[in-house]
């Protein structure tokens, strides 16, 4: 069962993709709202960015960090961001900061998968090995 699991999201993360469009779609559809049909498949397409990603970082970096590398720029980015908070409005809103780093980490990740998997592809290309 475990195994189905990982293999699914594997899957999943790989072709990112596709799980932001079929959330997309599917929730505008039925919502018709595409503003938060857009911030639902924004969120989840998250989480499948983080694992891809940093696999992709091991892979090409030849480091077995990519994960903490990943947590640490959110990390550094919600001190920035509740800091930032702070000094406008003296107290720090948790769900905003979270909801901030969260859509933010889509853009990075999704900037950093594109880059990476070209990479990896020339790679491949260039007569380089595929695990």
């Amino acid at each position: 069962m475990w195994n189905a699991i990982v293999a699914a999201y594997a899957v999943l993360a790989i072709g990112s993709f596709v799980p932001f469009a079929a959330v997309y779609g599917i929730s505008s559809m039925q919502t018709g709202n595409k503003k938060r049909a857009l911030g639902l498949a924004m969120d989840l397409t998250t989480v499948f960015l983080i694992g891809v990603v940093s696999y992709l970082l091991n892979r090409t970096f030849g480091m077995q960090m990519g994960f903490y590398l990943i947590l640490l720029f959110m990390l550094l980015g919600a001190g920035l961001i509740g800091n930032a908070q702070y000094r406008l409005r003296g107290k720090v809103d948790g769900l905003k900061l979270f909801r901030a780093i969260w859509r933010l980490s889509f853009f990075g990740l999704a900037a950093l998968y594109v880059l990476l998997m070209i990479v990896e592809i020339v790679r491949f290309l260039a007569g380089g090995e595929w695990e």
